[in-house]
């Protein structure tokens, strides 16, 4: 009669063999080129010292945007505080500038808090605000239920100040090749990529902390 003993020495070294590819996916490096871009030369968008920056390229107008919405506010929420996010709307040109300008003048007036999310919302579920044509008074108007002063709101989204900061997002886009929404990009030198949006996370937060060794090893020496 043959021993049971290797049968279930078998069975124990499949199920563990199971297990195997979630615990070899959160222990193995990352592969340039698979899991991110290198950006070459690249500068963070809005250097802050002793931070790490993680910039999210955005659009309002952008549904996978709208999806993603509530899985990168729910993790960014959790960053440790030598990590920075940045969220950069794209001005790629058409109806995507009217709501990049509506985000600066939001931040102007110290409004993004209560809005961002809103906005999302009204494009594309309460469809309370038109993804195209939309007008400044249209979008100020929608911005005032919110406590923006309309008038000024109108002037900050086509203030100077507004135009500049679209032309450093223009700049900053194509010199880290982003071609598309959302995209995440860390320490101004890495364009995360991913086959799904938890997938992106995971790895912007390995390249974090991937950052983060790199520059502990350059202070130690």
């Amino acid at each position: 009669m043959k021993s049971a003993l290797p049968s279930l020495a078998l069975h124990a070294v499949l199920s563990l063999f199971a297990l195997l590819p979630l615990s070899a996916l959160a222990a193995s490096p990352l592969v340039a080129g698979t899991d991110y871009v290198e950006i070459a030369d690249g500068q963070p968008f809005a250097p802050q010292p002793g931070k790490i920056e993680v910039v999210e390229v955005f659009g309002y107008t952008c549904i996978h945007c709208a999806h993603f919405e509530p899985l990168v506010s729910k993790w960014k929420a959790g960053l440790p505080a030598d990590v920075s996010f940045v969220p950069v709307p794209a001005p790629f040109g058409g109806y995507w500038i009217p709501y990049a300008q509506a985000f600066h003048a939001a931040q102007a007036q110290n409004l993004l808090g209560k809005t961002h999310g809103a906005v999302f919302n009204a494009l594309h579920e309460a469809h309370s605000l038109p993804i195209t044509s939309a007008t400044p008074a249209e979008i100020a108007g929608f911005y005032a239920a919110y406590g923006a002063d309309t008038e000024q709101f109108i002037a900050d989204m086509g203030s100077e100040a507004t135009e500049a900061k679209l032309q450093h997002a223009r700049e900053f886009l194509r010199r880290s090749g982003v071609q598309g929404t959302p995209t995440l990009i860390v320490a101004g030198k890495y364009r995360v990529l991913g086959h799904s949006f938890e997938e992106t996370l995971d790895t912007a937060e390995a390249l974090v902390e991937m950052e983060r060794a790199r520059l502990k090893r350059a202070a130690a020496n």
